[in-house]
């Protein structure tokens, strides 16, 4: 028996956050390394645009698929930061951002596979 498709795109959620946690901490360990230039993953929406999803219509009744414009909403990438004497593109302050931002998408991201574990198996029950 396979996954649910929700707990998969969690999984693959937290993978995409591990990956993007361990750039961030390269980032930062070469702060002071000149020459060294910031890397960071695509955004998680674009991995989703990626993928090939579609919606199916079993029903008559039920609406078409398509057309709800959410495929336009695209998220934007900041500018790269300025270089500093030594070529160093790593801004400190903007990757503990960053690893901020890690850190509340991964608990979230566990707290809802907690919680659709918990309703799979109280439907079990």
């Amino acid at each position: 028996m396979s996954q649910p498709y929700v707990l998969q795109l969690a999984a693959q959620r937290t993978q995409w956050l591990s990956a993007r946690d361990e750039l961030i901490a390269a980032n930062i360990a070469n702060a002071n390394t000149p020459g060294f230039q910031a890397t960071d993953l695509q955004p998680f929406s674009a991995v989703l645009d990626s993928a090939q999803v579609s919606m199916v219509s079993t029903n008559p009744a039920h609406l078409a698929p398509g057309g709800d414009g959410f495929a336009e909403a695209r998220v934007v990438e900041p500018d790269a930061p300025e270089s500093t004497l030594s070529g160093n593109s790593v801004d400190v302050e903007n990757e503990m951002m960053k690893l901020g931002e890690v850190n509340r998408d991964y608990t979230m991201a566990t707290n809802i596979k907690r919680v659709i574990h918990q309703m799979i198996m109280s439907a079990l029950k």
